[in-house]
């Protein structure tokens, strides 16, 4: 489970404004002066990268598998590169953390391990920032009759094994908001959809390529249909803002 650096760059800047800014902001009052931040899956730092701005003397610990990410990630922040297989929650480096984040990693994980990172979260009393999951919701301008079932099919696809185990896909953030509160945290979801246009067309024709092949892959018939009608049109690809906070001692 890994993504290519190309890939990771072309999406950052849709991530950065699609971030909920008031929930940033409450993640990095969280997390106080001068924190140590544990970002779980940091792929090329980009989580570091939209924090900086609020979080000047932050120390991060960034985790992910890959070594070539990790390096690019470490080199670009001047973070502790952790390479881990995030399916070991118990050798997270979470001491001493101040703030525990992750951007576009819930939606690739298995309901166990969102139960037992939360289980480790609420235990520590750490607070959690986890930005941009995926939450099934695509609308395209001007709409097509094929819409939907690509729609349906890619979320199916979502919901498939990434190498942990069956994926929450769109459910990931319900599911992890859920686990949280019944351990004691309190829960913000907040939407942070993408909006694109023509000024993203690189990025959309990357994003469509990926969709019609999930979708054909889950049994979608007019995926290449729709992939060769669709341009670089105005979309909306919806992700959900999870911030929890431990409950007052």
């Amino acid at each position: 489970m890994s993504f290519s650096a190309d890939w990771l760059a072309l999406r950052e800047p849709a991530d950065r404004a699609a971030r909920d800014p008031a929930l940033l902001a409450r993640a990095a009052a969280a997390a106080g002066a001068a924190p140590l931040v544990v970002d779980l899956g940091c792929g090329t730092g980009a989580t570091a990268r939209a924090m900086a701005g609020h979080l000047p003397g932050a120390r991060w610990r960034l985790v992910d598998a890959d070594a070539d990410l990790l390096a690019r990630a470490a080199a670009a922040t001047g973070g502790d590169a952790h390479r881990l297989d995030l399916a070991d929650l118990g050798a997270l480096p979470l001491a001493g953390a101040d703030l525990v984040t992750a951007s576009a990693l819930l939606d690739l994980m298995p309901a166990p391990w969102v139960e037992a990172l939360a289980d480790r979260l609420a235990a520590l009393r750490l607070p959690f920032y986890a930005a941009l999951s995926y939450d099934g919701v695509m609308e395209w301008s001007p709409p097509h009759p094929a819409d939907a079932a690509v729609t349906r099919a890619f979320n199916r696809h979502q919901r498939t094994d990434k190498g942990l185990g069956p994926a929450l896909g769109p459910d990931a953030a319900a599911t992890m908001a859920a686990a949280l509160c019944r351990r004691g945290m309190h829960v913000t979801l907040a939407p942070s959809p993408w909006r694109l246009g023509p000024a993203e067309a690189a990025l959309q024709a990357d994003l469509l390529d990926g969709i019609a092949a999930a979708a054909r892959e889950a049994g979608c018939a007019e995926a290449a249909e729709w992939r060769a009608a669709r341009g670089a049109d105005a979309c909306v690809i919806g992700h959900a803002d999870l911030l929890a906070l431990p409950a007052p001692a």
